[in-house]
């Protein structure tokens, strides 16, 4: 892992992310998203939207702040791309009969009745998440409080453990072979954007010869909310479990807002100050990520592509 590969000197960063999705890619940029999917008979199917630019209040703009509302915006948008992918590998196994809930929220809210479940698996998965990486490290370490005194120490307990939790958790899932499928789009993803931002023609060739980390990854976002949180909760000191896990509610948001504004500063930025602060994030990387083949990269490829095509449209 060279810092030269991932802080190239001369890259321009861009404002478009992405996301790996079932056999394919999903890139946001400023004005369009494409996501590009692999069916089974091999051909790449393209589906490009244009993205719906609201006019945000200076509230939501602010520093901060603006990294809840992005981070809720892409867990929207992943789950989302990710359900449109899962559409072209539906194992043909029939669909049960839906229930009287699902009934009625088609009834009550029609068309948007879609947004209604993404929102649903959103909450779901947030839910999940706190459950295993916030309530449960604080939990299990309240149990030492009697061996372990000092609450300084007993917070950086809990941190690290959260943190062995999270890499636990991720070198379990890795070892499924749809996920291991899922990273290598995810590289092939990271490679596009390095070649796009490089300023090289945007082929297999070109994309091939780039590096599968990136400093602005969402694995990245992951290892440093856990870092800052390790960071901020310490200064509370030790209350009650109940009073302790209330506060990490309450601090969530500032948790994801500093983290934001790091990541995005990671993305402008070479300096030594700011390779120091990525690389715990670049290393989880290297195991959210895998080196893929030429046909992932294509899908790549088009996905990057069909946001460029759409953003150049959209400035003309």
């Amino acid at each position: 892992m060279r810092k030269e590969d991932i802080f190239r000197k001369g890259a321009q960063p861009i404002n478009i992310g992405g996301q790996a999705v079932i056999e394919g890619v999903m890139m946001k940029g400023p004005d369009a998203m494409a996501i590009a999917v692999r069916k089974p008979d091999g051909e790449i199917v393209i589906k490009k939207d244009p993205v719906q630019v609201k006019k945000k209040s200076s509230f939501k703009k602010m520093p901060l702040v603006r990294g809840v509302f992005a981070l809720v915006e892409s867990m929207m948008l992943g789950v989302t791309s990710l359900t449109y992918s899962a559409e072209f590998w539906d194992d043909g196994s029939e669909v049960g009969e839906k229930s009287k809930l699902e009934l009625w929220i088609e009834k009550k809210y029609g068309d948007k009745a879609d947004d209604i479940y993404i929102g649903f698996s959103v909450f779901i998965a947030l839910a999940a998440a706190i459950l295993l990486f916030i309530i449960t490290p604080t939990i299990v370490t309240n149990f030492m409080r009697k061996m372990i005194t000092n609450t300084f120490l007993l917070n950086g307990v809990e941190g690290i453990f959260r943190i062995v939790l999270f890499i636990g958790y991720v070198t379990l899932i890795s070892k499924m072979k749809d996920i291991q499928r899922v990273f290598q789009y995810h590289g092939a993803e990271h490679k596009t954007i390095h070649c796009y931002e490089a300023g090289k023609e945007l082929t297999v060739e070109n994309v091939r010869g780039f590096t599968t980390l990136h400093p602005r990854c969402g694995t990245s976002f992951l290892v440093i909310v856990m870092v800052i949180s390790m960071i901020l909760f310490s200064a509370i000191g030790w209350p009650n479990p109940w009073v302790r896990i209330l506060s990490r509610f309450i601090l969530l948001p500032i948790v994801a807002g500093l983290s934001y504004e790091v990541i995005k500063w990671a993305g402008k930025s070479n300096s030594q100050l700011v390779y120091a602060i990525s690389y715990p994030g670049l290393l989880m990387q290297q195991m959210t990520t895998r080196e893929p083949d030429d046909r992932q990269i294509e899908v790549a490829i088009a996905a990057m592509k069909g946001v460029v095509e759409e953003d150049k449209e959209a400035d003309q």
